[in-house]
């Protein structure tokens, strides 16, 4: 089994919930997965047509996949791998992303594993992915100082790994987003008012043209990664995968002039 192009979508303006970052004009999102949203792990590929090159901080520390076939198609490719423990390879996606990839049959549905992301304190984190937002704690390692953290067995797992220091976000901006129960929302809302918790969106409705209306609320943690819920039972329909994703996807990139515009201009693209 492959990642596939699950849905792909072209925007002329920046999204009200800041999906794309904080960047105004032309972008598109690119979703992809093992399977569809509804049971597995879905990447959210954002690209802004006039951003050349992001900033990488030590927010997102990668994403684990367990896939032998992953790993064999990377040697075949001649990609760039390096073995960090027995039968797990680091590698880097073109943007500078990290992934590892474990060398073993997968061991469910979804070969998505976990992922990273790097905090500041893991006991404040871990207090607030777990007594806040009600996450189940599977491991806990204070002297690596790292947790591992999900709301189901048989889910992609977030891990939280303390960085040392300060979190940096840099430029390039995303957040991990969970579906629930529309009715959920509110009273996600209202929790984290009560708790003082930093909400960036308040409950809002984001229209997609042509497709379901969705309701998000977007929450801060206390080292600003951004967490959004949004509700399922829109989501479901907007997050139908489109067997046109992939010739959708191929003909965006075959059209997207904008290297080209810009060298004609004597312009080159922001670098975020």
């Amino acid at each position: 089994v492959a990642l596939q192009v699950l849905r792909h979508e072209e925007f002329e303006e920046g999204c009200k919930a800041t999906c794309n970052g904080p960047y105004d004009g032309k972008w598109s999102k690119t979703m992809v997965g093992y399977g569809p949203e509804d049971n597995h792990f879905v990447v959210e590929l954002t690209y802004n047509y006039g951003v050349g090159e992001y900033r990488l901080g030590n927010d997102f520390l990668g994403i684990t996949l367990v896939s032998s076939q992953a790993v064999s198609n990377a040697k075949k490719m001649g990609w760039p791998l390096k073995e960090v423990t027995s039968g797990v390879f680091e590698t880097e996606a073109p943007g500078g992303y990290k992934f590892y990839l474990e060398d073993k049959e997968k061991l469910k549905q979804d070969p998505v594993w976990k992922v990273t992301l790097g905090v500041s304190n893991l006991q404040k984190s871990v207090s607030y992915w777990s007594g806040l937002l009600g996450m189940k704690i599977y491991e806990k390692d204070e002297e690596k100082q790292r947790a591992l953290l999900g709301y189901a067995d048989d889910q992609c797992k977030l891990e939280l790994r303390a960085v040392g220091g300060a979190v940096d976000h840099g430029t390039a901006f995303g957040r991990v987003a969970f579906s629930c129960a529309k009715d959920e929302l509110p009273s996600i809302e209202a929790l984290m008012k009560k708790e003082n918790q930093k909400i960036l969106t308040p409950l809002v409705s984001l229209d997609t043209p042509g497709k379901a209306t969705v309701q998000v609320v977007i929450l801060a943690d206390p080292d600003g990664h951004e967490v959004c819920f949004v509700g399922d039972e829109a989501f479901r329909e907007l997050s139908q995968v489109d067997p046109n994703g992939d010739k959708l996807l191929d003909d965006a990139m075959a059209a997207d002039n904008s290297d080209k515009w810009f060298a004609e201009h004597n312009m080159k693209k922001v670098s975020a």
